[in-house]
């Protein structure tokens, strides 16, 4: 069964830093598709990052410079790594899983909240 546990979420000011983790079990890591989504109150979710199977990543407009996206393989952990946060940043964010980039995502973590005051 495959389980996804985010961690590294918190309150930080706007300049910050944060940096979250995802262990994934279950099956085998390193073959998937991983990727970071968030979701802010009254919104949308939206992707965030993304590491395919080939190990590209891609990042959305509104986080690129800032955040990265890597990975332990040795250790089955997903990471993003937020720098510069800004208070819009806010939101719950999750770590997904899927055979392969391009369409939905069928496993998901329970989310961990990142919070950014100004």
């Amino acid at each position: 069964q495959v389980q996804l546990m985010e961690s590294g979420g918190g309150s930080v000011q706007a300049g910050g830093s944060l940096r979250l983790s995802c262990v994934a079990s279950g099956y085998r890591y390193s073959r998937y598709c991983m990727a970071w989504f968030r979701q802010a109150p009254g919104k949308e979710r939206e992707r965030v990052a993304t590491l395919s199977n080939n190990g590209r990543t891609s990042s959305e407009d509104s986080v690129k410079g800032r955040f990265t996206i890597s990975e332990d393989n040795a250790k089955n952990t997903l990471y993003l790594e937020m720098n510069s946060l800004k208070p819009e940043d806010t939101a719950m964010y999750y770590c997904a899983a899927e055979s392969y980039c391009g369409g939905g995502y069928a496993y998901w973590g329970q989310g961990a909240q990142v919070t950014v005051s100004s």
